[in-house]
């Protein structure tokens, strides 16, 4: 899926080319992109199918009840949010005009777009914006990720039809970039109130395509909506989109994958194989982009903060010296993915490089510290011991994990310090129910996107450990009341200044106190036919925006 930006770069909608580095100078130097990868350039010519295609069907159309990688780009097809982000990350009007923040920071009225419809006919305003945002708060809807987001919210008034206050219990500065996202899109507040359960096949939105079928494991097929005409301001697209079809494709295997796109039975996928990506790269009929994600980078491990042996921070910092990330990466990312040694994306608004040397590659340091935190003996296979006991434990894997290549590297970085680390693998479900409880040391590979440095608090804030009573995204359990005021304030805070430094802070603490691994950032690549024109990436989720593309077939 993946190609790798060792360097500043920005991206060409061209082409991806890759810069030649050493493994050590692949650290994270912010990243930016140039503008027009985000606006529209040239009017497209309309009509024609585009073959789509993308890994695997997550069971459900419904984006705001499961945010995962693939609502980020099908929610933009489906439908449109109240607000977008501009290039630099800052929000910009979509279904909302405008908007005002009381001087408590805890009221937000919006004034809304008219003329705007739902493809049922329904017109979107204030009532409907009512709707959505209490069906994603309310514990009934089950939303997995989006009800975090947005805690703060209390409800909603409606003003008058097109103007709409959301009140807050506490002021809560990333509630414009959060709504910016595509798991908050606007759902009709009519099939919402008449047929919510049908929202998973049939979901009901004010996008540019509307669904004609949906086939689960299969596929779905996505028509163009003639009367569309409120794309973002900031794509610079007016009017309705210019394909009149898109026909999605679930294929699992890479090679299969890659094999349609060659072939020419389909034209653009969303998840290219990363070790595919160089021969595509390579193709002069194809084009590659790769894009790194907002938010958090991937983890290879989430240690059990509260659990033996990771309640000693010195075995904790030593499993992150431990570990080639260089000889980890060519494993799953082929050379592709971008090494990462701090905690906060390098996409991402207030991201800091000034921390990224913290938990660098050093063994030798590595065995210092489990020297010093007393594990100096051996056992009979030649693992660290203390008190008669082993330096070991197990990782939690999940059965839609592919991750055992990756962790059996670790598993060889790790004995070399004499820490002896065991696989396990569960349903998903066994390991949904142990991470509610705290059952476990480590949990395997896995990320957090979003398009906010907020992303930090909901992984790392102790209000967030996961439980019984709450789905929490803090399976480290880390609890550090330092790394809580700073992220606590930071959403809080409204002076970009203040915020620079806060999250500056915060990204520091979390390489002091080392609740997990990263070891490169979270990429998305995504590669197309020279005739697809107009691709343009989502600012919250640099994933294509559909709406702009368009086929240059004669």
């Amino acid at each position: 899926m993946r190609c790798a930006l060792l360097l500043l770069w920005l991206s060409s909608l061209g082409a991806c080319t890759r810069a030649q580095a050493r493994p050590e100078d692949a650290l994270s130097t912010p990243i930016s992109y140039a503008t027009s990868d985000y606006q529209e350039q040239q009017r497209g010519r309309p009509g024609g199918t585009l073959r789509l295609t993308t890994t695997s069907d997550n069971g459900t159309l419904d984006v705001q009840v499961l945010a995962d990688t693939t609502t980020k780009w099908l929610g933009r097809i489906l439908f449109d949010s109240l607000v977008y982000l501009d290039h630099q990350g800052q929000p910009a009007p979509w279904l909302a005009r405008s908007w005002r923040i009381s001087e408590d920071g805890k009221v937000y009225t919006f004034r809304l777009r008219e003329g705007v419809t739902f493809s049922d006919g329904t017109p979107f305003d204030a009532e409907a914006v009512r709707v959505n945002l209490q069906r994603i708060r309310d514990p009934a809807t089950r939303a997995r990720m989006t009800t975090a987001y947005i805690a703060p919210y209390m409800e909603g008034k409606v003003v008058d039809a097109y103007t709409f206050e959301a009140h807050l219990s506490e002021p809560y500065t990333p509630f414009l970039h959060v709504l910016a996202q595509a798991w908050f899109g606007m759902y009709s507040p009519k099939a919402i109130l008449q047929s919510a359960k049908s929202l998973a096949e049939r979901p009901v939105g004010s996008g540019p395509f509307v669904l004609e079928s949906y086939s689960r494991q299969l596929g779905a097929v996505f028509v163009r909506r003639p009367d569309y005409d409120w794309a973002p301001d900031f794509v610079r697209h007016h009017g309705p989109a210019y394909l009149d079809r898109i026909e999605l494709s679930y294929i699992s295997e890479p090679l299969a994958r890659y094999g349609g796109l060659t072939s020419g039975q389909h034209d653009f996928t969303v998840d290219v194989p990363p070790q595919n990506a160089a021969a595509i790269r390579a193709n002069p009929l194809l084009r590659l982009a790769s894009r790194v994600n907002l938010g958090n980078p991937v983890r290879v491990l989430t240690m059990n903060t509260q659990k033996p042996p990771f309640e000693d921070l010195r075995v904790r910092k030593a499993v992150a010296l431990a570990i080639d990330r260089a000889g980890v990466e060519r494993i799953s990312g082929f050379g592709e993915y971008r090494l990462k040694t701090d905690f906060l994306s390098a996409t991402t608004l207030y991201y800091d490089p000034s921390f990224q040397d913290a938990l660098r590659y050093d063994p030798e340091r590595a065995n210092a510290l489990l020297d010093e935190a007393g594990w100096r003996g051996r056992d009979r296979r030649g693992f660290r011991a203390k008190g008669g006991e082993a330096l070991s434990a197990s990782v939690l894997v999940t059965d839609a994990q592919p991750s055992r290549n990756t962790l059996v590297a670790v598993q060889a970085d790790l004995k070399r310090i004499g820490f002896e680390l065991t696989l396990e693998q569960v349903p998903t479900n066994v390991a949904t129910a142990r991470r509610q409880t705290g059952d476990y040391q480590l949990s395997g590979p896995g990320y957090w996107h979003t398009n906010t440095p907020d992303g930090l608090y909901i992984v790392y804030d102790s209000r967030n450990i996961t439980s019984a009573r709450f789905n929490g995204q803090n399976i480290s359990r880390l609890q550090d009341a330092q790394l809580d005021a700073l992220l606590g304030r930071a959403r809080t805070e409204r002076d970009p200044a203040e915020l620079r430094r806060l999250y500056s802070q915060a990204q520091q603490r979390l390489t002091e106190v080392v609740p997990a691994v990263p070891v490169y950032e979270n990429h998305s690549i995504m590669a197309w036919h020279q005739d697809v024109k107009g691709v343009v990436f989502d600012t919250s989720h640099n994933m294509p925006f559909f709406t702009t593309v368009w086929l240059d077939r004669r």
